[in-house]
């Protein structure tokens, strides 16, 4: 290289020409600000419930405290990967930091599995041994929980497509559903004296948050491991380039998501005339986009010679 021509820059390198996919490798129209909105709302109301919880000696309410600390670490950690995720790709990331989204996704589900453990553990403790609850303390509180985690959830709402906003909504719903249980546990502990309701109620919620918390944890597993997205036949995707006129047959073929939403390809097409690969290309390219919404696709052309003279 000519010592005076300039070094190519990152950009550069990373800028996408006619005929390449669409996509950046960073997201930039997501807003953060019903993620900054439903953690402030969270982190002060999370304070409130772990005072009042050791107080009344609620184990529904302390419960439902843990959720709510839980899920400002979570709306934090979801905030932080959304503003990591915007960062364009550079010479040490050509792929760009969308997956940090599914990263904080994963460590939060982790973090939810560990806290309803601990709930479950406290649960059948103090089954066994009850411990006395001021419900009416109880009862105030979590009702006003409900109020709060309604508005946070509703905030959420608003970005459904994002698996790391998905993640953070678990852990509200989750800590919905603890407010809910606090508040029967306490006016059932308020009016009958009754409080072996309080641990009962905790582990019967924690159960049913379990079940969202395993799904999305699956699907951040999932990606982070460079699956095949869920909506898309890898079989099939091999069958269809097989099938197009020109391609004699496909291998070393991979499709994972860039990020959330975003399928590339992969692979190594045998063809029988390197002269038709231009033709080739784009009817594949044309088959990719409309029938598996794929768009990022990098393929290499073989001939059968070629092959042979390799092997």
């Amino acid at each position: 290289m000519n010592a005076e021509s300039p070094a190519p820059s990152s950009a550069h390198l990373h800028a996408h020409r006619a005929g390449d996919a669409k996509h950046a490798h960073f997201i930039e129209a997501r807003s953060q600000k019903a993620l900054a909105g439903a953690l402030v709302l969270t982190l002060l109301f999370a304070v409130i419930e772990v005072v009042t919880g050791f107080i009344s000696n609620s184990l529904a309410l302390i419960s439902d405290a843990g959720h709510m600390v839980t899920d400002a670490a979570a709306l934090g950690l979801a905030l932080l990967a959304q503003l990591i995720a915007k960062r364009p790709p550079s010479a040490r990331h050509s792929f760009g930091f969308g997956r940090a989204e599914a990263l904080a996704a994963f460590v939060n589900c982790l973090a939810m599995l560990a806290l309803v453990g601990w709930i479950v553990y406290e649960a059948v403790r103090r089954f066994a041994d009850p411990q006395p609850v001021q419900g009416a303390i109880v009862l105030g509180v979590a009702a006003v929980g409900i109020v709060i985690n309604l508005l946070v959830a509703w905030m959420l709402s608003r970005d459904h497509q994002n698996m790391n906003t998905r993640a953070a909504m678990v852990n509200v719903m989750g800590d919905l559903l603890g407010s809910i249980a606090a508040v029967v546990a306490g006016a059932v502990i308020h009016f009958t004296g009754w409080v072996r309701i309080d641990p009962l109620l905790s582990v019967f919620v924690s159960l049913l948050i379990l079940k969202s918390t395993i799904g999305v944890l699956r699907e951040s597993y999932h990606f982070l491991m460079k699956g095949v997205p869920d909506q898309i036949d890898y079989v099939q995707v091999g069958a269809d380039l097989a099938a197009l006129d020109g391609v004699k047959s496909v291998h070393d073929l991979h499709i994972w998501e860039m990020s959330p939403g975003e399928p590339a390809l992969i692979g190594h097409l045998e063809i029988a005339d390197l002269a038709r690969w231009p033709q080739v290309l784009r009817a594949v390219q044309d088959m990719l986009l409309a029938k598996h919404g794929i768009d990022h696709v990098t393929l290499q052309p073989e001939t059968p010679d070629a092959r042979a003279h390799a092997m």
